[in-house]
């Protein structure tokens, strides 16, 4: 069964075109969105989701309908293909249920991979330019070494309330068991 679904971003756009191009195509049921690809929530979306069977197909009129980016839209298709269903886009002419359109998903599956990867390494060279220049990353600590011997004083005393000593140096209990645990040569 061919199961079609189409979306606007705003009520001043119609959903006739796609939804004309969807029966055209076959399609016994067609579930509509009114709503930004860029909302997570989208009902209509998730009801043609919940509507698909193994064996059955899901119609788009273009792939920008499915979902926003590149990355979305790999894993709404692999999803489907996770359930034996099939995955059609009427404009890009890509069809899931044959040989040519597994390749042409791969492709774009690849070539997603390869972004990612180009992403990381200039991340990690970022990184370790910046430390070379000596920069270091992370927060910065938010007490001085004179702070944090003080909270050590207060703490080991134990003279003055754990939830005192957090409120009087604006910390959480974790930072402070973190720098009273902590030896200062570490820091």
């Amino acid at each position: 069964m061919l199961i079609g679904y189409a979306r606007v971003s705003t009520t001043d756009q119609t959903l006739a075109l796609q939804q004309d191009a969807l029966t055209n195509a076959g399609c016994q049921r067609i579930f509509t969105d009114t709503v930004s690809g860029a909302q997570t929530d989208r009902p209509g979306l998730s009801e043609a989701l919940s509507h698909l069977r193994t064996g059955d197909t899901l119609v788009v009129w273009k792939l920008d309908r499915l979902g926003r980016s590149l990355k979305d839209l790999i894993a709404r298709i692999t999803q489907l293909q996770n359930r034996d269903i099939g995955f059609k886009s009427l404009t890009e002419q890509i069809d899931t249920t044959t040989s040519g359109g597994k390749l042409i998903f791969h492709i774009f599956g690849a070539l997603a991979e390869f972004e990612r990867d180009i992403i990381k390494e200039r991340t990690k060279a970022g990184l370790l330019a910046a430390r070379a220049r000596g920069k270091k990353g992370g927060r910065r600590p938010n007490l001085t070494a004179r702070d944090i011997a003080l909270v050590r004083k207060l703490y080991e005393e134990k003279q003055t309330p754990i939830a005192d000593i957090c409120r009087m140096f604006h910390i959480s209990r974790m930072t402070l068991w973190r720098y009273v645990k902590t030896p200062l040569s570490n820091r």
